[in-house]
Formats: structure tokens, C-alpha cells, sequence
């Protein structure tokens, strides 16, 4: 699972002779490749009694996906892997608590499962974004490779605020905000006082929404159960009843079998015209 961005992420390998035993390694090494190029190398230890097993501890600094390569010599063993890491504030369309009590893990039913429920409410809120476009409040910078427009189709809306429009080329114009029209539910900026917009042209909001309607908070938790029953049959945060109660019925464009066709139906008053979402 993702490590939370400053997290201590614990490394571990096994070192392994030719024939596949477990073997105590004369040197080991393991270098963290972040997502920027730089790499780290955090120090090694075999704990005790744990033939061929090694461990290395470290810090997370930088969010994405980083790569993790074991070197070991004497006997000569190599093993890669990656981590990912969440950024500071990553998108989240219900709070822990919230899918808990969805999931019917409440009081005394333990937090071991914690880790997996937070990777799913990431994934239920990337397929509720694609019908409605933006709901958590995120940055977002675009580049648009126009030339002499009267309006700018943003990509991600709901727009909350355009907070620049710069030149991508040297001596373009910049447009201050307080020059600019923004229709927010469409994403279209125009100048106020009907010029033109001269690109290409970087433009960065803020996108999402200040108030999640219930129809959303509805269609997640629907969503968020649905994968967590198809990952985890016959234990805790199951469905209650048939099979049917949340069934998908057919295919939905652009995510197969993977949600209810029950929360697309929720979705429906929010959903962005196709290739907007």
C-alpha cells in the first residue's frame, strides 16, 4: 500500500544462494530512486537469527512512485521493487472515518484493514471524477497550445478560481485574474472586457467542488462498498442481502464492470459532457 509523504517506509529483501536458500550476504546495499532522479541509500541491517533476511528503514520525502534496487554480494543476489508514496494532501472524496462505518468496521473491529480502505476511497474517488470531473479540491496547471482565442476551454472543471494565465513563449502576454470572466461548472475564461487571448498560454486554477452534494457522497460509498466486495468476498464490509442488490447489470463506457450501474445513476445530475470528465 502507499506510504503517507513523510511516512518511515520499511524496506526488506531476502538474499538468496543460486539454488534459491536463504543465505547471509557479504555486503548489501539498497538504493531508493525518487521520483525527481536522485536516490538515497538507506543503511542495511539482518536482524538476528533471520538468515538472509535484511532490512533498511527509510523517511519519505518526495511523493510518486520510487524505485527500490538490492544489491547483494557474496553471494551475488539482486531484487527490485518500488514503493509509492501519497502526496501531502491527496484527493480523497471520504474521510476513514465515513468508509469505516460504510464498511461496518466500527468499535472494536481493528484498524489492520485501515491501509486497504484508504487505497480504495483513492480508487472509488478516481471513478467518481470520471463522470463528474473534479470534486476534490485540487491544483491544477494545463497548458493550452492555441492561438488567438475569445474563450479557454479549461479541462478540469468545476473551476473554483484562476489564479494565472501566463505566456509559454517568451514576450507573450499574461492575463491577471482580475482581467478574466470564469464560468466556473464550464471551465470557460474569457477576458472581461471581450478581447482576445493571445497563447499558447499555461493556465493554473483551482479546481473542484466547496460543497459535495449527497447524490456524490451517495455514489461513493456505493462505489467504495462495490470494490471492497469484490476484493474481499465473505468478510467484514460484505453486502448484506442478494447478489443483486448492487449488481451491474451491463458495462459502463469507459469502466467495463468495475461500479454499479446504481451509483452512475446517482452520478447523473453531476456528470460533465464526454471528454470533459
Amino acid at each position: 500500500m502507499p506510504y503517507d509523504l513523510g511516512a518511515t517506509a520499511r524496506l526488506t529483501a531476502k538474499c538468496r544462494e543460486p539454488d534459491g536458500t536463504l543465505a547471509d550476504a557479504d555486503t548489501a546495499v539498497v538504493t531508493v530512486t525518487l521520483p525527481d532522479g536522485t536516490t538515497a541509500t538507506p543503511a542495511v541491517v539482518n536482524p538476528p537469527a533471520q538468515t538472509g533476511q535484511y532490512q533498511a528503514d527509510y523517511v519519505t520525502t518526495v511523493a510518486g512512485r520510487h524505485t527500490v534496487r538490492w544489491v547483494f554480494g557474496g553471494p551475488a543476489y539482486a531484487y527490485t521493487d518500488v514503493l509509492d508514496v501519497r502526496p501531502e494532501q491527496p484527493p480523497a472524496i471520504l474521510s476513514l472515518a465515513d468508509a469505516r462505518e460504510h464498511l461496518n468496521y466500527k468499535g472494536s473491529s481493528g484498524t489492520s484493514d485501515d491501509d486497504e480502505i484508504r487505497f480504495w476511497i483513492n480508487a472509488t474517488t478516481s471513478a467518481v471524477e470520471y463522470f463528474t470531473g473534479p470534486v476534490v479540491v485540487r491544483q491544477v496547471t494545463e497548458d493550452h497550445h492555441v492561438g488567438v482565442v475569445r474563450a479557454l476551454a479549461l479541462r478540469r472543471p468545476p473551476v473554483l478560481t484562476v489564479t494565472a494565465v501566463e505566456p509559454l513563449l517568451d514576450g507573450g502576454p499574461s492575463y491577471p485574474p482580475d482581467w478574466l470572466n470564469v464560468d466556473g461548472p464550464a471551465g470557460i475564461v474569457t477576458r472581461r472586457d471581450g478581447g482576445l487571448l493571445y497563447g499558447p498560454l499555461r493556465v493554473s486554477y483551482t479546481a473542484g467542488r466547496l460543497l459535495i452534494a449527497d447524490n456524490i457522497t451517495a455514489a461513493a460509498r456505493l462505489i467504495l462498498q462495490h470494490l471492497w466486495r469484490t476484493q474481499r468476498p465473505g468478510r467484514s464490509g460484505a453486502l448484506a442481502g442478494s447478489s443483486d442488490d448492487y449488481s451491474v447489470t451491463e458495462p459502463i463506457s469507459g469502466l467495463g464492470y468495475a461500479i454499479p450501474n446504481r451509483a452512475v445513476q446517482m452520478l447523473d445530475p453531476d456528470r460533465q459532457p464526454p471528454g470533459l470528465a
